[in-house]
């Protein structure tokens, strides 16, 4: 168990400057489905209802309910809020965005035969997956060690001549930025090892995160409906993906604590920017057992993310009482990669009691131990390994309820996302109530929804295997805010 916690701090810190790994195929493996107020009303479970636009990223079939056409539009507001708690000093963070939640259209289409299929259906969608706009920071005094301990751990056994060196790989955006810093030098005879200027604890430490950015789905929909009995669909998926964070950390020496001519600050920045798109199919079907009862079933083959494509750079700068500050950038580092996500099984059912309400559930099933990273020039090997001892299989439970009172509704759900992580090494988990209500006409109707989401995790700010910071807790909370209004015709 400890083992695994030092590898999990070592891939966190790592995680920006160093990218394409474990960290990044859960960031975009992890899909929380946005969608219509009506749908997020419900948190989700949608899954054996169908008649909604959301539903071409959950279960197609659903499009197959449709006996008339539709167009609809849903901005969003969404209001993070992040609190953190670092060896018993407190950070807090929010941030806010508006976005396009979902927009697209239906044509349904009543056929003319007496062969059993009564309408077909085409759609276009665009649903917002993840949203990525928030800000985190985690403040406290580390009384054992610095970050610049780690570099020298990194450094040992490396002559300093490929560390200086600027057109050596070695150390590019870290090691090399610490060294024209000053932040690291060797031992005195000895061209191999080093020693840090920091001193021995008593540090503040602060990391502030700001990053932004979503994963969008665009969905292609087609479906048909037999005989009022089954309903059936097909999607093609073109998810695309745009990610940005800056990363801010700094360690200040405590007045008290050290000479008057030594280190005073260190600040060290990591700046990334992912994108990139794929395709995926998705399969589904609703069945309407009787009047009360459906039962939905639906399987999204793995994302294939054929052009994933990351930038990233790094900057350092130290300041002394008596000496000049020092600072140092690193070249900008570009690689163009490929993702596979993992594949899902949804399974739902649904109850009617027309016409007065309804009640739904949805069970998904993900294996996120199953992402792939990839390329033509580097095998991931190691990567791959740590995806698949990192992460397991989960399930997600969606539940939903809505109730009628002549043209108005009142909608309520609860969804609970299960933790990522095997072996309890993290939480991760993501809880989610909403609340939602609309008013329909026959040509017309406009939703309301709040959905409230929380998740808790442990993040470490660097680590090695004999270099380790205790965790600090991060607690997210997200409020969505998103009216839907909608049009048939």
């Amino acid at each position: 168990m400890k083992k695994i916690t030092i590898i999990i701090s070592i891939l966190l810190f790592i995680s920006q400057s160093y990218a394409q790994n474990s960290v990044d195929a859960l960031r975009y493996s992890k899909i929380h489905f946005g969608g219509t107020a009506r749908y997020m009303g419900m948190s989700g479970a949608f899954g054996a209802l169908g008649a909604d636009i959301s539903t071409f990223s959950i279960n197609p079939g659903g499009i197959g309910l449709y006996n008339s056409s539709e167009f609809v539009i849903t901005p969003n507001l969404n209001v993070s809020s992040i609190n953190s708690a670092y060896n018993g000093s407190a950070g807090e963070e929010s941030k806010y965005n508006f976005s396009l939640n979902n927009i697209g259209f239906v044509i349904s289409k009543k056929l003319q035969n007496d062969n059993g299929w009564k309408n077909l259906q085409f759609g276009v969608g665009i649903n917002r997956y993840n949203n990525f706009n928030q800000r985190v920071l985690i403040n406290g005094v580390n009384s054992d060690n610095s970050i610049s301990d780690t570099w020298v751990e990194y450094a040992n056994g490396t002559n300093w001549e490929n560390i200086e060196s600027e057109d050596n790989e070695i150390g590019t955006f870290d090691l090399n930025l610490a060294w024209w810093t000053y932040l690291i030098d060797t031992l005195n005879g000895n061209p191999n090892y080093y020693q840090n200027a920091v001193p021995d604890g008593d540090i503040n430490q602060r990391k502030y995160i700001n990053s932004s950015g979503y994963n969008n789905e665009v969905s292609l929909t087609m479906g048909a409906n037999y005989n009022n009995k089954l309903y059936i669909g097909a999607t093609i998926g073109f998810p695309s993906i745009q990610y940005s964070s800056t990363a801010t950390y700094t360690e200040t020496a405590i007045n008290s604590n050290i000479a008057d001519d030594q280190f005073r600050k260190l600040s060290y920045q990591e700046t990334l920017t992912t994108t990139g798109s794929g395709v995926n199919l998705k399969l589904g079907m609703i069945f309407r057992a009787t009047n009360w009862l459906r039962i939905g079933g639906a399987f999204h083959t793995p994302t294939f993310y054929t052009n994933m494509t990351d930038s990233w750079s790094t900057y350092l700068r130290s300041d002394w009482d008596v000496f000049n500050s020092e600072e140092k950038k690193s070249p900008i580092g570009t690689y163009y990669y490929e993702l596979n996500t993992p594949l899902k099984a949804i399974g739902s059912i649904a109850i009617i009691l027309a016409p007065y309400g309804l009640i739904s559930a949805d069970y998904e099933y993900v294996d996120y131990s199953a992402a792939r990273l990839r390329s033509d020039d580097y095998d991931f090997y190691s990567e791959n390994g740590d995806i698949n001892n990192k992460y397991k299989s989960t399930g997600n439970l969606r539940l939903g309820t809505e109730w009628r009172f002549m043209n108005f509704s009142f909608r309520g759900g609860y969804a609970l996302y299960g933790s990522p992580f095997y072996n309890k090494t993290n939480d991760g988990k993501i809880t989610s109530f909403s609340l939602g209500m609309g008013y329909r006409s026959s040509n017309y109707f406009v939703d309301l929804a709040w959905v409230n989401s929380k998740m808790s995790e442990d993040y470490y700010l660097y680590g090695t295997e004999n270099i380790s910071v205790n965790p600090a807790v991060v607690d997210y909370k997200t409020n969505n805010f998103m009216v839907t209004v909608g049009y048939k015709f």
